[in-house]
């Protein structure tokens, strides 16, 4: 049996315990990835355990309280000495994403992304979009941005919250408000980051022609961040169609974002010569080689068990070369992910017609789909900015074109349903996270 068979049969056993076994409420609907899903998502969730675990320590132990949401200011925790990002967002979000959910009672919540991080935070969805697109073009890492996709459609479609639980986070009231951020201040103190501009200094030493430029450009970056910030919710999406209208919104803000960037950073970057260009280039490979150093510091801290968990993670995103391999994991994810979608529990609840239980076919079947072309193995990052802001663009339109068609498909299965079935539709998410 080869190595790959066994990583998919591994991966398979662990997500059949997840779904079957008692407690399955926290592990179920997080799956992720494309057609190597069992394999993906069984490693991914297993690295996601481990990280979630440094998370989980830090918020109990108050390390980033004075970094957190209040703070306005979350690189506030990195003045410590070489503090993981991935373990800071970790904390951040399951902070303020648990704070309201389930009273703040659980450690952890099923829509949690595999890095222990949250992509919904009480109606807040993406928090760190724009530091998201800093880290992807300027240091070529898209591992957060790659972990945005199918859980995150699935988790507007069935939200963890309940009404009153959105609402905590529209108005804290009460003691809870000390505890749970506004969706203003979310939105606010997520995206507090620029174009690191000293970084870019130092590496390329600008002349006073290409300094002009650099500045120009850091100002269309901060103008970013402001269009992106504005497109957080002024109200709580109360409905899965709100949700993934809001969406639909963030999304399409972050690709206006990206297009007003282009023109500035082709300036810049043409203004440099071919050594100036490379330094430019070489703050990707410094960040990646610090990423890698500091993960392999947690990995150990953590268990010697983790040691070799980010590559076997790596060789299930490799495995994408076997076709045949592809084909029969795909069937068996599928298999899998049928499980997750609570489609007899809706029929028998909301009394479904024969036209209604068919739409939702087409709404699950659309759903599902997103999982093939919103891989969560992030790929390869290109050599330059300007190419990486090309890929980062292009994977935000595919995640909007996939939320438009899960909406279109939504819409057409709410089309014919009363007020009291599409109730019922809502109170699905809660009452399965409870």
């Amino acid at each position: 049996m080869s190595g790959r068979v066994r990583l998919a049969l591994a991966g398979a056993t662990v997500l059949i315990a997840a779904v079957l076994l008692p407690g399955r409420a926290e592990a179920q609907f997080g799956l992720r990835g494309g057609p190597l899903g069992v394999a993906r998502f069984a490693v991914g969730h297993v690295i996601g355990m481990s990280r979630l675990r440094h998370s989980r320590m830090a918020v109990r132990g108050g390390r980033y309280r004075s970094a957190a949401l209040r703070s306005q200011d979350p690189r506030g925790a990195e003045r410590g000495p070489a503090a993981n990002p991935y373990v800071l967002r970790a904390a951040l979000t399951a902070q303020a994403a648990l704070a309201g959910w389930q009273g703040g009672r659980r450690p952890q919540g099923w829509w949690r992304h595999p890095d222990g991080s949250y992509g919904w935070v009480g109606p807040v969805f993406w928090p760190f979009a724009h530091d998201d697109l800093t880290n992807a073009v300027v240091f070529g890492d898209a591992t957060s941005l790659s972990l945005y996709g199918y859980g995150d459609i699935y988790a507007a479609i069935f939200t963890p919250y309940a009404a009153t639980e959105l609402a905590a986070y529209a108005v804290p009231q009460g003691r809870r408000a000390r505890r749970i951020p506004s969706a203003e201040t979310l939105c606010e103190a997520s995206d507090t980051g620029g174009l690191p501009v000293e970084r870019i200094t130092t590496a390329v030493a600008p002349n006073d022609l290409q300094r002009t430029a650099l500045d120009e450009l850091a100002s269309v970056w901060s103008a970013a961040r402001d269009s992106i910030r504005a497109a957080c919710p002024a109200q709580t999406p109360a409905t899965a169609a709100e949700r993934l209208g809001l969406m639909r919104e963030r999304l399409e803000a972050m690709i206006k974002a990206i297009d007003a960037i282009a023109p500035k950073l082709s300036k810049f970057t043409g203004l440099l010569d071919d050594d100036q260009k490379a330094r430019l280039n070489a703050l990707a490979n410094d960040r990646r080689a610090a990423l890698a150093s500091m993960q392999r510091k947690d990995t150990n801290k953590d268990t010697n068990k983790d040691t070799n968990k980010d590559a076997q993670a790596a060789a299930a995103c490799d495995a994408d070369s076997d076709p045949r391999y592809d084909e029969k994991l795909q069937r068996q994810y599928e298999q899998l992910v049928q499980q997750q979608w609570p489609a007899g529990d809706i029929a028998s609840t909301l009394r479904l017609d024969e036209t209604a239980r068919a739409r939702f076919e087409v709404l699950q079947d659309t759903t599902l789909r997103t999982m093939q072309t919103l891989s969560a193995c992030p790929s390869p990052p290109a050599a330059t900015p300007q190419a990486r802001l090309t890929a980062v663009k292009a994977r935000l339109e595919t995640m909007l074109q996939a939320v438009n068609s899960v909406a279109d498909a939504l819409d057409d299965f709410e089309a014919d349903l009363s007020d009291e079935q599409k109730a019922g539709f809502e109170a699905i998410g809660p009452k399965r996270g409870a």
